[in-house]
C-alpha cells in the first residue's frame, strides 16, 4: 500500500511538472543519479543532468509568462503520462505489485492533473502567477514526500485527484449553462 501511495505522490508531480520531478528523483540517489530508473538508467548522466536541468529551469521560469505556459502545456499534455509512469516506477521498485500496474497508474494520473492543469489554463486564459508557484512547491513537496513520507505524498494526490474531479463536474455544468444561454438566443 505504501509504494502505491509513494506511485501517486511521484505520478502527481509529474502531472505538473516534467523535468523537476525527473531531477530531484536522480539527485536523491547520490553517487548514482539515474541508475535503478527504468529508461533513463540507459542515459548518460551527464546529458541527463545538463538536460533535467535545463528544462526545470525552463519550466520554472518560462510558466510564469503566457507565451511560456502555452508552450509548457503543449509539451507536458503530450509528455506526462510517459514521466508518470517513470516516477512511479523509479519510486517503486521493490513492490509486490506489477511494474506495469504502477506504470498505468502513475501514468494516468499525471495525465488527468495535467488535463486540469490545461483545462483551467484555457478557461481562465492563463494561470495566474499565484497559482504556477503553487505548482512549483506541490511539485517539488510532492517529490519529497513521494521518497521519504509516502503516506502524505499519497494523501495530496488524492486531494488533487479529488480537485480534478471536481473540476471537471464544474466544467460540465459550465458548459450546459452556457450552451442553454447560447441555445436561447438563437
Amino acid at each position: 500500500m505504501i509504494e502505491i501511495l509513494a506511485t501517486l505522490s511521484a505520478a502527481a508531480s509529474a502531472g505538473m511538472r516534467l523535468g523537476t520531478p525527473l531531477l530531484i528523483i536522480g539527485l536523491l540517489q547520490g553517487n548514482e543519479l539515474w541508475s535503478h530508473i527504468p529508461i533513463l538508467s540507459r542515459f548518460s548522466p551527464h546529458i541527463l543532468l545538463w538536460l533535467l536541468t535545463s528544462w526545470s529551469l525552463f519550466e520554472l521560469f518560462g510558466s510564469k509568462k503566457l507565451i511560456g505556459q502555452r508552450i509548457l502545456q503543449q509539451i507536458q499534455l503530450i509528455l506526462s503520462p510517459f514521466v508518470g509512469a517513470i516516477m512511479g516506477l523509479a519510486v517503486a521498485s521493490a513492490t509486490s505489485t506489477p511494474s506495469w500496474l504502477i506504470a498505468c497508474i502513475g501514468g494516468c494520473l499525471a495525465l488527468v492533473i495535467q488535463l486540469v492543469v490545461v483545462g483551467w489554463f484555457y478557461r481562465l486564459r492563463g494561470l495566474p502567477l499565484w497559482a504556477v508557484f503553487l505548482q512549483d512547491s506541490l511539485c517539488i513537496t510532492l517529490v519529497l514526500f513521494a521518497v521519504d513520507a509516502p503516506r502524505k505524498g499519497g494523501l495530496i494526490a488524492l486531494i488533487l485527484l479529488w480537485f480534478a474531479v471536481r473540476s471537471a463536474k464544474q466544467w460540465y455544468g459550465w458548459y450546459w449553462q452556457n450552451r442553454t444561454q447560447l441555445t436561447s438566443r438563437e
